[in-house]
């Protein structure tokens, strides 16, 4: 439990909406949207990242469907129901489990269909889990004279757990594929169903089944339902906002400011009206703390998608900014040999633009944090940084460049990569352009710094306080060739009337001995 200093409670990590009413936790209103859920449709489908709000959204929909009116009181929903029936809810959540093995999820299933099978007196009919668990959906129902809500949470954990066991996950798919479409054969007793999840793919399971669910993943209606706007943050927490911008010397302008930097920016629609989304569990974090840190990222690693990347051989260069096909998105044939959808609805990517013509995704980090962190996370796999090497490291590449020391930046530079360790050495070209990429943007945590490909820019930009160094690295050429191209394309006349020094970096590079061979300032 987190309690501000004026004793307003924030609900971090807290999942249970009843808890959260009963014990007085502050709550951003979502039930407007809820009851819109409840009374359109009834199979829904959403994905979203972990730490998004999913799994209170599921207990949020149990309470409503339990008939809880007294939860919420003040809340917009209030106004909005008449009936507050109650129905049978069945509610499965797969989040907590390891997953490790074939007998984990058997004795998960075997322990919630038995509470499901007391509750509901079915005597345990049916000889599978699929069968057992449509004999509690129609016995539920015909006791109550009700039709059931059933809310699965996280349905693909389970191989999201086992990207790395061929076999396992096999048989995860195959036991929950089976468990999972019973919903549709399963519909004259059924009020309402819905499943969450990070990923959308075929290849995790159920949607070849269960074509009849609604995807509200993209949809403009719903683009709020989990996650936080601006304008949620400000109203409802404003007392701790006006707090820590005076611990952090900030006005209340630049506290905000920094909060969208670091946690805003995702966005779930192709919709030109959609609204950005902060990441709840960083800002309520933030928040409790009076302390901008990397919350989100902290509380779990993406080795599986960085195991992706590298088992596909995917140029970390093309992650910012990328295009991609709103198929690729959206499309449950998607092919999950393809890291980038995956790096999408696990969060690290997100967003950015739209175009309709052609149906094309333009996707980026959401914000600092995700950035900073994600490649933080990858320079170990693609570097000979190891742990808080990576912090160390790129920090002396920075004071090095405050100074001004050029020379001493270089020589830093140089030995960085005689250490690389042998097995890397025998590399390609590429993967020597993706260390350059990924201590460059680094240095973005500390420095302005620019990576860049497009034809006719520099290959980096670093502007400190008292510089800006423009560099061009040359892997097929001399240091005059460099320093002759930055002239000759123009780029430095960006930077002409800033009225900082402006330094001129051209490097070669060592094909022979795979590192950094002469360099000339000028």
């Amino acid at each position: 439990m987190t309690i501000t200093s004026d004793n307003r409670k924030l609900p971090i990590g807290i999942q249970s909406f009843e808890f959260l009413r009963t014990e007085g936790y502050l709550y951003v209103d979502k039930t407007a949207l809820i009851h819109r859920l409840v009374t359109m449709g009834k199979p829904y489908f959403l994905s979203r990242p972990r730490r998004f709000g999913k799994s209170l959204l599921l207990s949020t929909l149990e309470c409503y469907f339990q008939g809880k009116k007294e939860l919420f009181k003040g809340l917009a929903i209030e106004k909005m129901e008449q009936d507050w029936l109650e129905y049978p809810v069945l509610h499965l959540s797969l989040n907590a489990e390891k997953y490790d093995s074939k007998e984990a999820l058997a004795e998960m299933l075997e322990r919630q269909l038995k509470e499901w099978e007391e509750r509901y007196e079915t005597g345990g009919e049916g000889f599978t889990y699929s069968g057992r668990f449509m004999t509690v959906i129609r016995k539920a129902c015909e006791k109550t004279g009700r039709r059931v809500a059933v809310l699965i949470d996280e349905y693909d954990k389970p191989m999201l757990r086992t990207m790395h066991d061929e076999a396992l996950q096999k048989d995860f798919r195959e036991t929950l594929t089976a468990f999972y479409t019973v919903l549709k054969d399963a519909d004259p007793w059924l009020q309402f169903v819905f499943i969450t999840g990070v990923t959308k793919f075929a290849q995790m399971g159920i949607f070849s089944e269960l074509n009849q669910l609604n995807d509200i993943s993209f949809d403009i209606e719903y683009d709020t339902l989990c996650g936080m706007t601006h304008t949620e943050i400000e109203t409802t927490f404003r007392p701790e906002l006006e707090a820590m911008a005076a611990k952090n010397k900030l006005s209340f302008e630049e506290t905000l400011a920094t909060m969208t930097r670091q946690y805003d920016g995702y966005r779930f629609t192709s919709d030109e009206e959609f609204h950005p989304m902060y990441n709840p569990f960083s800002v309520l974090s933030a928040l409790s703390k009076s302390r901008f840190g990397n919350y989100w990222f902290a509380s779990g690693t993406p080795t599986f998608l960085v195991e992706m990347l590298q088992k596909t051989d995917y140029d970390l260069r093309r992650m910012e900014g990328i295009e991609v096909s709103a198929a690729s998105l959206s499309d449950d044939r998607a092919n999950i040999h393809n890291p980038i959808p995956m790096i999408y609805q696990s969060g690290y990517l997100t967003i950015k633009d739209y175009d309709e013509e052609f149906k094309l995704y333009t996707l980026n980090f959401p914000n600092e944090e995700v950035k900073y962190g994600f490649l933080n996370f990858v320079a170990p796999f693609y570097t000979p940084l190891r742990g808080d090497e990576t912090s160390f490291y790129i920090g002396k590449f920075v004071q090095e460049l405050r100074k001004g020391d050029t020379e001493a930046f270089l020589t830093r530079l140089r030995a960085f990569f005689a250490d690389i360790p042998y097995e890397l050495n025998d590399k390609t070209e590429r993967h020597y352009q993706v260390i350059f990429y990924l201590v460059f943007k680094l240095m973005g945590q500390y420095a302005e710094a620019e990576v860049r490909s497009a034809k006719g820019r520099a290959d980096a930009v670093v502007k400190t306080s008292d510089y800006i160094y423009v560099f061009e690295f040359k892997l097929n050429g001399t240091t005059e060739e460099a320093l002759r191209q930055i002239d000759d394309k123009g780029y430095l006349i960006p930077y002409s009337a800033d009225g900082r020094p402006v330094v001129k970096v051209g490097v070669s590079f060592d094909k022979q001995e795979r590192n950094i061979g002469e360099w000339v300032i000028g």
